[in-house]
């Protein structure tokens, strides 16, 4: 930012052009000529910042000559905004009322024609108060998001009485080091909330979108008073106002026939439909859709994020795992929603905070002990000896934020909180290694591995094998969460070039319910697979050469344990048909966003799935050509849900012949050594046999997993692998027969 645009300095400012006398405040005529006097004898450039001091002038001698049996002056904290051409500043006070954080912060603004663009933002944390009984002086050095002359800020308000009871207007006064006043503000009050956002709800037939709860109905601390909470309640307390959008909308769902259930290809279709009716545009706003359940049956909540510039504007919760009009699930629904919106404001899980950008201080037991909207029920677990779990939680919980949440609400920069803002949690920049440093002491009782094919083809999507196993021969119990989706692993990535970038996946999905696992002598490691190539910040491997990953994982005890360094090699393409393959599959987010969602057939996504099939015209033999078919055939084999910008609801039928025949190929080129990896080709043939059950041959999908049994068979995996193989297949048989 030049100086010139500095908004803190005497020519970079423009001052409002109104000016109101400020109400409920007279002088004695002595007090007021003679400040008229002095303002009247300064340079016409700067005679704006003398009236202004002048002002405040008369306010300190109104404030002494009041009496002291006046009524007592009301709050002074709240929302201020100046007025007029030029710059602008919104201005946040937070001395007094409810929990208050004794900062002050704002955002400035450049009016110019008929827009307005974002300047940046600053926040005092260091307050000097001094209270009279008209006037509040707030002062200290702030924090800027940008480079300014003038970063000392002094804050005066009118202490109004409970006759008027809304502060009257504050001055803003800028000062350099050397303490030379500079650029100067007049703000009116506007709220008394920080911020405020319209949340916007739209409801699939069949689903009851929550209303309310009374925090009476079940036991809660005693220094939490009862009361009815609804989204916008619950927000409130925490000082941010949440405006209900209008009516809700009913999407009807009765073309979705028997598969009630959203898959992400789905959601994200809706969520690209719905914003394609608003501006790409940072915005207080919101977007809530409420679904009746997810395919992964355990998913509460997922907040939109598939990538782009405008992130953080949308969520879905999922009726069927929280319904029901009993006490316990009303407050399970309050969590519920409140957490998800808490996503769109840029909050990240308790045990995730450090992660975010700019870091956030962890809570007790590195987040898991946090009573807070942003923490897992089930999970929760405060240093011991103190029990931990879902009934200790609400034991204590008192419906409310933690602290440093409501610094980033509150006070948060501008491009950090608001919807379509900057990305969820860690940005672009580069993270900070400390995060992964090896710990002094682990006496975790667990190990962390990454595991993959030692060479990737250029353009080859990129997964990674993560194993989670006991070294205590006593056994460890802990959660089985083991993908990045998930957040409780978390993945860094060093380039060729020496940058480090964590892997954030598109969609961030709260699966928040009991999932303990025992891992032990019968069972000593669980696994999963996870797509790392592609994620909000785009295609993590674009660049030949070698690659250097690590990964923590987020114990149910608060204990974070580290991987060994993972090295794979990223080679070269070698021919023409290697570069065209690479260029087809790496050339745009769609390609990206299809690899992530295992397809999807959703007009938005359409130059993508052009260019898989493209793949596979020119290229069908070569040996990527695998994952384009898995792709395909993933997203072609099951009904796809099509909410429009409409809101109509439209179900595009599977195609069970192309699906088949799609993802049989991928088990042809997958059951050696070459192809997709096992946890992979074990998830590609489950999905194939269901696919043979819908198209009516059973016998065949139980075929099909038995095939499964025995290509793995023939791969040598551990005993222990071997026997969950088997009971996946069992299970899919059973499934597939009841059809």
């Amino acid at each position: 930012m030049s100086i010139m645009l500095d908004p803190t300095a005497l020519d970079g400012a423009v001052r409002p052009a109104r000016r109101n006398d400020l109400e409920g405040l007279t002088l004695p005529h002595g007090a007021e000529q003679s400040a008229v006097t002095e303002a009247a004898h300064v340079e016409p450039e700067a005679e704006e910042m003398a009236q202004l001091r002048a002002r405040i002038a008369r306010l300190e001698a109104q404030a002494v000559s009041r009496s002291a049996d006046e009524a007592v002056p009301t709050m002074v904290s709240g929302r201020f905004r100046s007025a007029g051409a030029g710059t602008q500043l919104e201005l946040r006070v937070d001395v007094d009322g409810p929990r208050p954080l004794m900062r002050i912060s704002g955002d400035f603004f450049q009016m110019s024609g008929a827009t307005t663009n974002y300047v940046g933002s600053f926040v005092v944390e260091a307050l000097t108060t001094t209270l009279a009984e008209g006037l509040v002086k707030l002062t200290g050095r702030g924090r800027f998001s940008f480079p300014v002359l003038s970063p000392h800020v002094e804050v005066s308000i009118v202490r109004r009485t409970a006759v008027a009871p809304t502060p009257g207007e504050a001055t803003v006064q800028f000062s350099t080091d050397g303490g030379s006043p500079s650029a100067s503000y007049l703000c009116a009050f506007v709220s008394p909330h920080f911020r405020s956002v319209q949340l916007e709800q739209d409801s699939v037939a069949g689903t009851v979108p929550f209303v309310s709860y009374d925090t009476g109905s079940l036991p809660q601390p005693p220094s939490s008073p009862a009361r009815v909470l609804t989204i916008p309640a619950a927000y409130a307390e925490a000082g941010i106002e949440v405006q209900i959008a209008g009516a809700p909308d009913v999407v009807p769902a009765g073309a979705a026939g028997a598969d009630a259930r959203w898959s992400n290809a789905e959601l994200h279709n809706a969520m690209v439909n719905h914003f394609s009716l608003w501006r790409n545009a940072t915005r207080w706003q919101a977007w809530q859709m409420v679904a009746t359940s997810h395919v992964d049956d355990t998913t509460r909540g997922i907040m939109f994020d598939a990538g782009g510039a405008f992130q953080r504007q949308g969520f879905a919760v999922f009726y069927d795992k929280i319904k029901g009009e009993d006490p316990v699930s009303r407050r399970a629904q309050l969590r519920t929603y409140v957490h998800e919106l808490g996503h769109a404001f840029n909050l990240l899980h308790s045990w995730e905070k450090n992660l975010a950008e700019p870091p956030q201080p962890l809570g007790p037991n590195g987040g898991l002990g946090d009573l807070s909207w942003m923490n897992y029920v089930q999970d929760f677990q405060p240093p011991p000896p103190a029990p931990g779990g879902t009934a200790a939680y609400w034991a204590a919980f008192p419906f409310q934020f933690t602290d440093s949440e409501l610094v980033h609400l509150r006070h948060g920069f501008y491009r950090d909180v608001i919807m379509g803002g900057n990305p969820f949690g860690v940005g672009a920049a580069e993270v900070d290694l400390d995060l992964f440093d090896d710990p002094v002491i682990d006496n975790s009782g667990l190990a962390l591995e990454l595991r993959s094919i030692g060479a990737f083809r250029f353009g080859e999507p990129v997964v990674v094998e993560i194993k989670l196993s006991t070294t205590d021969v006593r056994g460890r119990s802990t959660h089985g969460r083991l993908h990045p989706n998930d957040g409780f692993v978390t993945v860094a990535i060093r380039t060729p070039s020496g940058e480090t970038r964590i892997y954030r996946p598109p969609l961030i999905r709260c699966a928040d319910h009991e999932d303990r696992t025992v891992l032990d002598a019968d069972r000593p490691a669980i696994y999963d697979s996870a797509y790392v190539g592609y994620g909000k910040d785009g295609f993590y491997f674009q660049q030949p050469g070698q690659y250097q990953l690590r990964a923590q994982y987020h114990a149910s005890d608060g204990s974070r344990v580290l991987s060994d360094v993972h090295r794979l090699n990223v080679r070269r393409p070698l021919t023409e048909a290697d570069e065209d393959v690479a260029e087809l599959m790496m050339s745009g987010d769609e390609q990206g966003t299809l690899f992530y969602l295992l397809g999807s057939r959703a007009e938005s996504l359409e130059s993508g799935n052009r260019a898989l099939d493209q793949v596979l015209d020119r290229h069908p033999e070569h040996p990527l050509a695998v994952y384009p078919r898995m792709v395909k055939g993933f997203g072609v084999s099951r009904d796809f849900k099509d909410l429009t910008p409409a809101k109509e609801l439209r179900i595009r039928p599977a195609n069970t012949e192309e699906g088949i025949g799609q993802l049989s190929k991928v088990v042809e080129s997958s059951a050696g050594d070459e192809g997709v990896d096992n946890i992979t080709l074990g998830q590609v043939m489950r999905r194939l046999a269901r696919v043979e059950a819908r198209a009516g041959n059973p016998q065949r999908a139980a075929e099909v997993m038995d095939e499964m049994v025995e290509i793995f068979d023939r791969k040598n995996l551990n005993p222990h692998v071997m026997r969950d193989i088997r009971s996946q297949a069992e299970r899919t048989k059973e499934e597939t027969t009841r059809r």
